[in-house]
């Protein structure tokens, strides 16, 4: 399975757009929005027709049935999904790590700090994919796709494209 992976398009819809003519983007089956502007998930949405789970960021307005954070079943994976404000971030990921351990997450996937990260937290992977739409370490912009083999994880792996 292929999951989109983006966070902080901070009302930059050409952002997604420009995003989605990657082809790599095209394979995506869903996406994962990890906050910073929520309501561009169902821009998202509209885009590609394929389900965008979504979560508030610092930026965000509360909106009905959207949380801090979520954890998503998809691929036969444990996401957990939280923009990062609310774990510290900036500083270190270890908090995040502990909160999808808690979960039950193999992966916790946040934004935030517009910065691309990959990282092992012991048997947690801790990724953001960076900005979309104002990145601090892309001149364009990224996002990330993640592919799960439903029948044996070793074959899991992540795809960073900056533009």
């Amino acid at each position: 399975m292929y999951i989109g992976v983006v966070s902080d398009s901070h009302g930059d819809i050409e952002s997604l757009k420009a995003m989605l003519r990657y082809p790599e983007a095209a394979q995506a089956e869903m996406w994962l929005h990890a906050g910073d502007y929520a309501a561009d998930a169902d821009a998202l949405e509209e885009l590609t027709g394929k389900r965008v789970v979504r979560v508030l960021g610092n930026c965000d307005l509360p909106m009905d049935g959207t949380y801090d954070e979520t954890v998503v079943e998809a691929g036969g994976d444990r996401l957990f999904l939280p923009h990062g404000h609310l774990f510290n971030v900036r500083f270190d990921t270890a908090m995040l790590a502990a909160a999808a351990r808690e979960a039950g997450a193999d992966l916790a996937v946040y934004g935030h700090t517009h910065i691309a990260l990959y990282e092992q937290q012991e048997d947690v992977t801790v990724v953001n994919p960076g900005s979309v739409a104002r990145p601090r370490d892309a001149a364009q912009g990224s996002f990330m796709i993640y592919i799960c083999d439903r029948n044996n994880s070793e074959n899991n792996k992540l795809i960073l494209i900056k533009r």
